[in-house]
């Protein structure tokens, strides 16, 4: 297995006015599988019987070239799609990773948020290692909206850690999760990291403010 994406119905949706797709408006799974061409196949059977085993439908797979582009166009046009449902806007993604066994509750408990809190949320996941991607949509001018942005995430993250996971898979701490990074690591490492900051950069020139703040280095 090279990779296992996930599309949730909104992404997929997005996708197929942006790319001009006819795909199912469903939660999707796209998956590749690397091997001989023996081996692929064999993959691919037994992934569709594992889909249609747990009551999936509509699999589908293909060898050659331009149609798994074909396949692949809805997962490589993620940003843009959602950007164009809404022109003029700024877009935000949220950044989680859990445990694999865990990835169903959070990604239900992330279409509950978005519900209870009126905003559009299509998924993208690069779910192999339980990460995923919420892409979220806010006039600049829109003080309001960016403060709901930064409720979701927030919530989104906090319902990671609970769960094992990390409030952040792949895009970092930056100046938005340093209190959530305290949370993860808890202040013995916490403390630790101010150490190590402090002694390779004394002078707080690499990214500063990054992850850990100023303000709590000098004392």
């Amino acid at each position: 297995m090279a990779r296992i994406e996930f599309l949730n119905s909104d992404m997929i949706r997005a996708c197929n006015a942006f790319s001009n797709l006819d795909l199912k408006e469903a939660p999707t799974l796209f998956l590749e599988f690397i091997g001989s061409p023996s081996s692929v196949e064999e993959q691919a059977l037994l992934a569709e019987d594992l889909c249609v085993g747990n009551e999936g439908e509509n699999f589908s797979w293909a060898t050659e070239h331009s149609e798994r582009e074909r396949l692949w166009r809805a997962r490589h046009n993620c940003w843009y799609a959602v950007k164009a449902t809404a022109p003029g806007t700024h877009a935000y993604s949220t950044d989680v990773c859990v445990p694999i066994s865990n990835l169903p509750e959070i990604v239900m408990f992330c279409a509950e948020l978005a519900a209870e809190m009126g905003v559009p949320a299509p998924i993208v996941g690069h779910v192999g290692d339980g990460n995923f991607h919420c892409f979220l949509l806010s006039n600049q001018d829109d003080s309001s909206g960016r403060e709901l942005i930064k409720e979701f995430s927030r919530s989104l993250a906090l319902k990671a850690q609970s769960l094992g996971g990390t409030c952040t898979g792949e895009h970092g701490i930056g100046l938005g999760k340093r209190e959530l990074l305290i949370k993860e690591v808890g202040p013995g490492a916490y403390y630790t990291m101010k150490i190590l900051k402090k002694a390779l950069d004394p002078l707080l020139i690499m990214n500063p403010e990054k992850v850990i703040a100023l303000d709590q280095l000098i004392d």
